[in-house]
């Protein structure tokens, strides 16, 4: 499951091929916030002719971020990508299922949409957007949720809408969400930030520059003594099987301890 998402603004094509070896799991060429509107035209036709060079496996990496549906710009969008080969978008400022449904009638069978809640409508409506059929995951927007609720700064409010986000991603049976970006880029404010998030339920998060990929990436691996833990716990479980609870180092454990200690395995890559 990706952990790491990357913006580029599609008005920089010269990025778009750094961007994606940057190690990121996946690239977001943007259309909306990092794109002035004068600009929007051309980052459609840039985005279009590099997607239009890449293989399926590179194509699979990348999402358009669409400019939200109440935008001047989002039908414009749309036109564009009607025609394109493009498997997943990002939605801003995402409100309901049916603008979900709107952009994916312009998608091919089988494409997803990655939903940006972004605003309280968009928090109001999560149980019926985190059920749309065509929804990947969900993604918060933190930085445009802080305005729309006219919010100094994180705190109570903002951890409230999150967690909401985590759960019905949880209830529809979603991946874990993936946080808002961090504006600063020195390490141990995106560290802290990432922590933060995965202690509300959230299993990636979005990043605006390539150095804060690799912080995220560490940061999102499980510590040695947590790593060697879980594998002492899921070999203890996988041979008793059949007895119920368990001691480990002295402790019980159950089936959720068990659980979440191959849940550890599968996010550092380990076999379980």
């Amino acid at each position: 499951m990706p952990t790491t998402y990357l913006f580029v603004p599609g008005s920089r094509p010269e990025r778009f091929a750094k961007a994606l070896a940057s190690g990121a799991d996946r690239v977001i060429l943007d259309l909306e916030d990092a794109v002035s509107p004068a600009d929007k035209p051309q980052a459609r036709e840039a985005i279009g002719a590099w997607i239009a060079t890449l293989d399926s496996t590179a194509r699979a990496a990348i999402l358009v971020r669409l400019n939200d549906a109440l935008s001047p710009w989002h039908a414009e969008d749309l036109v564009w990508l009607s025609a394109q080969p493009v498997g997943e978008v990002m939605l801003s400022k995402c409100e309901s299922a049916d603008q979900i449904a709107a952009v994916h009638a312009r998608m091919a069978p089988g494409a997803r949409v990655l939903p940006l809640i972004e605003t309280v409508r968009g928090v109001m409506g999560l149980n019926d957007i985190a059920r749309a059929p065509q929804v990947s995951r969900l993604a918060f927007g933190s930085i445009d949720y802080l305005l729309d609720l006219d919010l100094p700064g994180p705190g109570f409010a903002l951890d409230a809408a999150a967690t909401a986000i985590a759960m019905a991603s949880r209830a529809a049976e979603l991946p874990p969400p993936v946080a808002g970006v961090t504006p600063e880029l020195e390490a141990g404010r995106v560290t802290g930030d990432l922590l933060h998030a995965r202690g509300l339920g959230f299993g990636a998060k979005l990043c605006i520059h390539p150095t804060q990929v690799g912080v995220v990436r560490e940061a999102m691996r499980p510590d040695e003594q947590t790593l060697a833990w879980a594998s002492r716990v899921n070999s203890a479980w996988q041979a008793a099987s059949s007895q119920g609870a368990i001691q480990v180092d002295g402790r019980m454990v159950d089936k959720p301890v068990a659980l979440r200690a191959q849940r550890i395995l599968a996010l550092a890559g380990l076999p379980i």
